[in-house]
């Protein structure tokens, strides 16, 4: 018995102690779904459960002619919105130029109707001048006369000084008479320049308005644009639903759960295959709470596999899950409505295995494994 006691405390010290055991454990690997993303008959399957497949290779093929159409009418349509968008361009540009050109043309007009006013207002004013000077000229001549008519009749001039100031009265009046016709003549000379310069002004405001059609045409340019940018999206749109007809392996592995056939109607999002990426699995063991005191990511351990219990496999922790299995289930235990009974949980742990792996022990997604963990290192950089 005491030897029976010193071989059992020995095989304790050298091979169970600073190390947990647990044989809930098994071989997973994080695997792509595969579905559709649009609605479609499989007109084609390329592969099989168990086949290896490489990153973007096909793995179905869906009929492609409804999104053929689609992407035929789309580019029809995006076609159409940009001839809309030029046609819309170039009379924007012809309209602009037009109104431009009015504008200025007006806008010259009147500048010039105004400058040939300026110029008439100021040969009335000149006249104006003239005028005062005539009828000054007029008032004396005609002074003039009278006194020269008394002495005439008195005898006391000549017959010839008399006349040389009838004469002289005459000129006066002639040049009074010649001047107002001259200034009736440019009062209405300007009252048709003023006319003129109010008829430029409406044409230039005629002009300014013709404008706003130039923001009225921005206007509908911008509403062709959003409506062609509008028909482009909807042909990338259906350019990617015609990509999606041929549905492609996310990444290395090997397919697993195919239920899809030649002639099967795919709705998206319904799953009919996985791809298994058996080059990036890794181990989950779930420990018991009691048993992970001296858990430390880093730690070595040592895998034995059921399929081969001749052959062990390293590796070390990676990860510990945050909470426990019950914790994260569809239904986690609510512990405080009084039916309570204390239960030894179970926290997952994450374990990657040491590459590469053996090509004459390759192991499976699922398969059950017994997994021991070296606590003896409390960290990866301690022993």
């Amino acid at each position: 018995m005491v030897l029976a006691a010193i071989l059992g405390g020995a095989y304790w010290w050298f091979f169970m102690h600073g190390r947990v055991s647990t044989d809930d454990a098994y071989v997973k690997a994080h695997s792509a779904v595969i579905s559709s993303r649009i609605w479609g008959t499989v007109v084609e399957v390329r592969v099989d459960n168990d086949d290896q497949v490489k990153t973007a290779e096909v793995l179905i093929r869906l009929d492609p002619r409804d999104y053929q159409t689609a992407v035929d009418e789309a580019g029809a349509l995006l076609d159409q919105r940009e001839a809309d968008v030029k046609r819309s361009e170039i009379r924007l540009k012809l309209i602009d130029s037009q109104t431009k050109s009015q504008v200025k043309a007006a806008q010259a007009q009147v500048d010039k109707a105004e400058k040939q006013v300026n110029a008439k207002a100021y040969q009335v004013r000149e006249i104006r001048k003239r005028e005062s000077a005539a009828r000054a000229d007029l008032t004396y001549a005609r002074r003039e006369h009278e006194r020269y008519k008394k002495l005439y009749q008195d005898r006391s001039v000549a017959k010839e000084a008399y006349d040389d100031v009838v004469k002289k009265l005459r000129v006066a009046e002639a040049d009074v008479k010649s001047v107002l016709d001259r200034i009736e003549s440019l009062n209405a000379s300007l009252l048709a320049l003023k006319q003129q310069v109010n008829q430029a002004r409406a044409e230039l405001d005629i002009a300014r308005s013709r404008r706003k059609q130039v923001q009225m045409e921005m206007q509908n340019l911008a509403s062709l644009k959003a409506l062609r940018d509008e028909a482009r999206a909807s042909l990338d749109q259906a350019r990617l639903n015609l990509s999606y007809c041929t549905i492609k392996a996310p990444l290395d592995g090997a397919i697993a759960q195919r239920s899809v056939q030649k002639g099967d109607r795919l709705q998206p999002g319904v799953p009919v295959m996985r791809v298994v990426p058996l080059a990036r699995i890794y181990v989950e063991a779930n420990f018991k709470e009691t048993d992970l005191t001296h858990v430390r990511p880093g730690q070595p351990v040592t895998i034995e596999a059921d399929i081969y219990p001749d052959h062990t496999y390293t590796g070390r922790v990676s990860g510990i899950r945050p909470g426990t299995g019950a914790a994260f289930s569809v239904l986690p235990p609510q512990n405080a409505t009084g039916n309570w009974i204390k239960v030894v949980q179970r926290v997952p742990v994450t374990i990657e295995l040491d590459r590469p792996l053996p090509e004459a022990y390759p192991l499976r997604v699922g398969l059950s494994l017994v997994v021991t963990i070296d606590t003896r290192k409390k960290s990866p950089g301690s022993s």
